[in-house]
């Protein structure tokens, strides 16, 4: 009902993650979600001596008046041109491996970019479900860097906003890995910060946003609680 009102209300042609996540999140678990079939599996999320660092931007922003449900349009498109040689349901269907030998139908270069980034993607979300399976932070908090990156040079939703709290995270020393979250263009970017660090975290990154952007961002420590219950 939730993703029914963004989409046909707000204007918004958002997926379901984000309402299942609020709906059947535990705490400190992680939720590997199949978005077209809606089957999902609970993972362990044991963040050790980090806690999640949760950046708002303070980007003012409207996705429905954003390039968002232009990129939902060209993965759409990518789909399409895949499908003249091979049947999918969805982009993730594919492994980056299967995808490099059937990329050629997708003639435009933009479009291209938009499913190179999705494939990967999902094969990163792959690894990195495992990589909390056998508590490795720091391969967790790489796919975390090497994710915004895609995001940034592949799917273009990142931003001034976004890419300075990531680059500074990824240049302290007490933060393991960084991204952007939801749907970008501006909006949020979490981090696993070593924990006794969170005051010289939140001063050093205000200085260093500000500097950059202009004004500063609302830094806040969180614990991966449960979804949406009963009080």
């Amino acid at each position: 009902l939730a993703q029914k009102v963004e989409n046909e209300f707000i204007g918004v042609n958002c997926g379901i993650m984000d309402q299942f996540a609020v709906a059947f999140g535990e705490a400190n678990k992680a939720i590997v979600l199949n978005c077209d079939t809606l089957k999902y599996k609970i993972v362990d999320c044991n963040l050790g001596d980090y806690n999640l660092a949760i950046i708002n931007t303070n980007k003012p922003r409207k996705l429905a008046e954003s390039k968002y449900n232009e990129r939902v349009a060209e993965c759409q498109q990518a789909l399409a041109d895949l499908n003249t040689e091979i049947t999918l349901h969805n982009l993730c269907e594919l492994s980056y491996d299967k995808f490099a030998l059937h990329k050629h139908l997708i003639q435009d270069e933009t479009v291209l970019k938009r499913a190179t980034h999705v494939i990967k993607e999902n094969d990163r979300v792959n690894l990195a479900a495992k990589a909390l399976n056998d508590g490795a932070l720091e391969e967790f908090g790489r796919l975390m860097y090497a994710s915004h990156q895609s995001l940034k040079d592949l799917y273009e939703v990142t931003g001034l906003e976004l890419d300075t709290v990531v680059d500074f995270c990824r240049d302290y020393e007490h933060v393991i890995g960084a991204r952007m979250t939801g749907a970008g263009f501006g909006g949020c970017a979490i981090a696993l910060l070593k924990k006794g660090k969170e005051d010289d975290f939140a001063k050093q990154l205000t200085e260093y946003y500000v500097e950059r952007v202009g004004y500063p961002a609302a830094i806040y420590i969180s614990e991966i609680g449960n979804g949406a219950s009963a009080i």
